[in-house]
């Protein structure tokens, strides 16, 4: 088994084991990595899908995908519910070959800060949570060792992870390609730091547990700052916004279409101003 060691950002070093046993049925490597979390190393499960077939010299997306609260815990099978499932179907495999990066939450706990009861988002903080700092080394650990397009990474999640994304893209904006919320909210006052990203945004009009208002609130912030998000409210439909969006073939399209922009691009918007209601 080979482990290697890399430098994340926030002080923290991080370590991570590649599987040895390329044996597994399913298409979802379970992998590990390890970090320190106040003065302890803790490890964190995660999937790993990779394409179908890596012809030499090429070099695939990667998808980084957050999961919500529902599947938190350490099973490193949950979190493989919807979009890491729905990716591992042949013909997405053959139609979108990348690999998908899906770590898992612990148990009560959340990737990005936020009121559980109000539903609002903490204002945003410098040092990530500790299970994000986990799915960014994750992240980082795979770019490391596989043959990925840097150019090519696309950030989603869905619920919790809906917030998580909307705190991870602040927190990273130059390392994503593109980003795909669905029924999360976040700190208005990152909107300035997500204005030249191309993002996605889904919402149902009829959510009990996640209120729309967080998502029109925060599209309204990167207007204001002078993005161009697209934003897809879903009439009549709950919580579960998910499966209508990462069903839609629309989005799989728009999303591995995205590249991140050279500085030679920079006054260059990849995404398209639209509201569906």
């Amino acid at each position: 088994m080979n482990a290697r060691i890399l430098w994340l950002g926030a002080a923290a070093l991080v370590s991570f084991i590649l599987p040895s046993d390329a044996s597994e049925p399913t298409p979802l490597e379970a992998r590990e990595v390890t970090i320190d979390v106040e003065g302890s190393p803790v490890g964190f499960a995660y999937r790993l899908l990779r394409p179908a077939a890596c012809e030499p010299g090429v070099r695939y997306p990667v998808i980084l995908f957050l999961h919500g609260a529902g599947e938190r815990g350490d099973d490193n099978e949950r979190q493989v519910k919807f979009l890491p499932t729905w990716m591992a179907e042949p013909r997405h495999r053959d139609t979108y070959p990348c690999f998908l990066v899906a770590p898992q939450c612990r148990t009560e706990r959340s990737w990005s800060r936020f009121d559980w009861d109000t539903k609002q988002a903490a204002p945003f903080q410098t040092t990530p949570t500790p299970d994000m700092a986990a799915a960014i080394a994750a992240l980082e650990a795979v770019l490391a060792t596989e043959p990925c397009e840097p150019a090519r990474v696309y950030l989603t999640g869905l619920s919790m992870g809906g917030y998580g994304s909307w705190d991870l893209a602040a927190r990273m904006p130059d390392r994503f390609a593109a980003v795909v919320t669905i029924c999360g909210g976040g700190d208005e006052a990152t909107a300035p730091r997500l204005a030249d990203l191309p993002l996605w945004c889904f919402h149902g009009t009829d959510d009990p547990l996640v209120p729309v208002e967080l998502s029109r609130s925060m599209i309204a912030a990167v207007r204001a700052a002078g993005g161009v998000p697209i934003y897809s409210e879903l009439a009549g439909v709950g919580h579960d916004s998910w499966t209508p969006a990462y069903r839609n073939p629309a989005l799989l399209d728009w999303l591995f279409a995205q590249r991140r922009r050279s500085a030679a691009d920079a006054g260059i918007h990849s995404g398209n101003s639209r509201v569906d209601r």
